[in-house]
Order: structure tokens, then sequence, then C-alpha cells
């Protein structure tokens, strides 16, 4: 079954300005519908590694929603634990400005809360298969709980990825249970309640390396856009990652390939540095992407050699 990711589904609108975009003012230029959400968007890419992950989560019982269950089957996702009902996807308003970045946004999240049927009928078929298990960790609490429960009963690694920090920062003591939590800058600030604007990829190393000791955390992983990234673990080890040299053209998605390099090479093996070193090669593959997708790789071309379904 592979990796098991379990979260939303949402359908991204993005608009992208002809020229210099102005905050206050008219922008013409184009808007895209795609299929997004966190998790459906780690589940694609880590099929792009031809790595096979399941993706646990609900779609709209839509042709929308239709259309994201047939691009992840595409993609060779295994979509036999996706329920389909009304109003099941979020949405995401988002405007760019010319820089590829994120100028501001707005989102409707869904209700999750019918997943938590399906883990309680599903669960153990699920676990028992799984190879690792991977879920945004502010979804809905109880939910997050019996993701734990399983995952500690068969003794499966669990990594966790966030859409809202809002919501994760109340949950500081689910990421003593984790194996990696996964985040960017801001959402580190939020989290060790801390503003690291502007700070070093050397000094966020030596600051990362003594929270994720003092809190308990057994590995984290913090993006710092074009710093690279930085890591810690529990054992006392840490590092930096740079950020490729590459040319930028929309950064979304980005964060999610990561995620999915990051969580796919701890799963398969790898260790903490390499598993960083690989989710920047993901990244920056995304960010350089005319259809801003993560291309496909072979496992061997990610030094998954030896790897079998």
């Amino acid at each position: 079954m592979g990796i098991v990711v379990i979260g939303a589904a949402f359908v991204d609108i993005k608009g992208f300005p002809a020229d210099v975009y102005l905050p206050t003012g008219r922008n013409v230029g184009s808007v895209e519908y795609i299929h997004g959400g966190v998790a459906r968007n780690v589940a694609e890419d880590i099929a792009n590694m031809e790595l096979r992950p399941t993706y646990v989560g609900i779609v709209d019982d839509t042709p929308m929603g239709s259309d994201v269950l047939r691009k992840l089957q595409n993609h060779k996702v295994n979509t036999d634990y996706v329920l389909t009902m009304p109003d099941g996807m979020g949405i995401w308003l988002a405007v760019f400005d010319n820089h590829g970045d994120v100028a501001g946004s707005i989102s409707k999240r869904p209700d999750l809360t019918p997943l938590m049927d399906l883990l309680e009928e599903k669960g153990d078929e699920m676990f028992t298969k799984a190879d690792s298990v991977v879920f945004e960790v502010d979804i809905n609490k109880e939910i997050v709980k019996k993701i734990f429960e399983l995952a500690e009963k068969y003794n499966k690694k669990a990594y966790a990825l966030v859409s809202n920090m809002s919501i994760a920062i109340e949950r500081r003591d689910f990421l003593r249970r984790l194996d990696c939590f996964i985040c960017n800058l801001q959402e580190a600030g939020m989290l060790f309640l801390d503003d690291y604007t502007g700070r070093t990829a050397e000094e966020m190393r030596a600051i990362l390396a003594d929270k994720v000791k003092r809190a308990e955390i057994p590995s984290m992983v913090v993006t710092m856009g074009a710093e690279g990234a930085v890591f810690a673990d529990h054992q006392g080890n840490s590092g930096i990652c740079p950020a490729r040299k590459v040319q930028v053209k929309d950064t979304t998605g980005a964060g999610d390939a990561f995620c999915a390099g990051v969580v796919s090479s701890l799963t398969y093996g790898k260790s903490l540095e390499q598993a960083v070193e690989i989710g920047s090669v993901l990244a920056a593959s995304v960010i350089t992407s005319s259809e801003n997708v993560c291309p496909r790789f072979q496992p061997a071309e990610l030094g998954f050699e030896g790897f079998e379904e």
C-alpha cells in the first residue's frame, strides 16, 4: 500500500497579474482552477516518484470531485479509501504577485469528520499494509488521535504536514509522537512563539536544534525559501541544506513537493540529511515547472536503489 496520506482535497483558484502587482489596484491577468490541498498534493508528488501511495480523504460529488479522483488514479495513487459526498472539498483562493509569491489568500476548509468513521471501519486494514503515514496535524483532533493510535498499534512511522498553523500550534503535545514534523519559517515562529524573520540559516539551525531538544520533538525540518532548509533531531544531529539556484516561476506546491521528498526518503531508509536534500530536489523541480507540478522521477534517480513496490 506504500505511504498512506490523510487530509483534505481542495480546489485552488489562483490569480496571476500580467504586470507588476498592485495590492489595491485592478490587476489584469489570468485565473486558473487546479486541484489542491496539502495532503492531496503530497500524495500526487509521492506518486510522481513511482512510490505508489494511498490517499485517504473526501471529494465532492461533482464533476470536479470526479476529476480529482481521475487525476490521482492516473498518477497511480490508490484511491480505494476516498469518500465522495456533497461539499467534500475545500477552496483556496489566492492572488500572486509578479514574482510568483502569494500576495494574499483565503481558504474555506472542508468538514473531514466522516473520515473518523472510515478509520474506525477500515483503519486496521490500511495501517497493517502501510509503509508509513503522513497527515495534516491540523485536521479534526479526534481524527489525529485515531491516526496516532493506529500508527502506534502497528508500529508505523508518522509524519505531519500543516495547512493551518494557527490550529496546529494548539496541538504541540502531538509533535512528540511524530517521527518528523515539517513546516516553513513563519510557521516555526508561530509554533515557538518567536519571530525568525531575517534569521540566517546558521542561526536557525542552532535555534531549531535547541527547540527540538527542549520540546522533545523527535525530528523537525524548517524550510526557509531562498535560504534553503534546516533540520535537527533529538539525538543532537542538525544541519543546513542550501536552496538550489533556479528560475522561479511559481512557488506554490514547492512546499508540498519538499514534504513528499522528505517523508518518502525517511520512510525508505534515508537519513534526515539525505531526506532534506531529496526534498529540496523535488521542490526545485516544482518551482521551475511551467505547469507548477512535480515532474516524474524514477526511484533510482533519487537514490532509492533496490526499491520494490
